[in-house]
């Protein structure tokens, strides 16, 4: 039987997570900046729908594998807080996942955007 307040704990928790991302990590205000700009660039722009979905799924991938990352890191860091080569590997790995939705979203986004902006300058 599903408990309401078990359920709606779970989305308090999950805010603090996201508040503690938002503090802890540069990257994550970073996210936010471009978020915004992208956000207000396809309302100026008046985007079409097909063109909000993929910005939305961009931004939506882009912040998922940056708190994946995030929770990834920490748990390496408490399992084990000494250098150790393998979990290097896994942090990297792990932020290779942010960097690559980063920059196919940075294609997506110039693929529709370029011509808007090219011709409002």
């Amino acid at each position: 039987m599903l408990s309401i307040g078990k359920f709606l704990l779970s989305f308090k928790y999950a805010w603090q997570g996201f508040i503690k991302l938002l503090q802890s990590e540069q990257n994550t205000r970073v996210h936010l900046f471009f978020s915004v700009l992208v956000l207000v660039l396809a309302f100026y722009f008046n985007v079409e729908r097909y063109e909000w979905l993929a910005l939305l799924i961009c931004i939506a991938l882009v912040w998922s594998a940056e708190i994946i990352n995030t929770a990834i890191e920490n748990l390496a860091n408490v399992v084990s807080p000494e250098y150790h080569e393998k979990i290097k590997t896994v942090k990297d790995l792990a932020a290779a996942g942010v960097l690559f939705c980063a920059f196919i979203s940075i294609i997506i986004g110039t693929i529709i955007f370029g011509n808007k902006l090219w011709e409002f300058l």
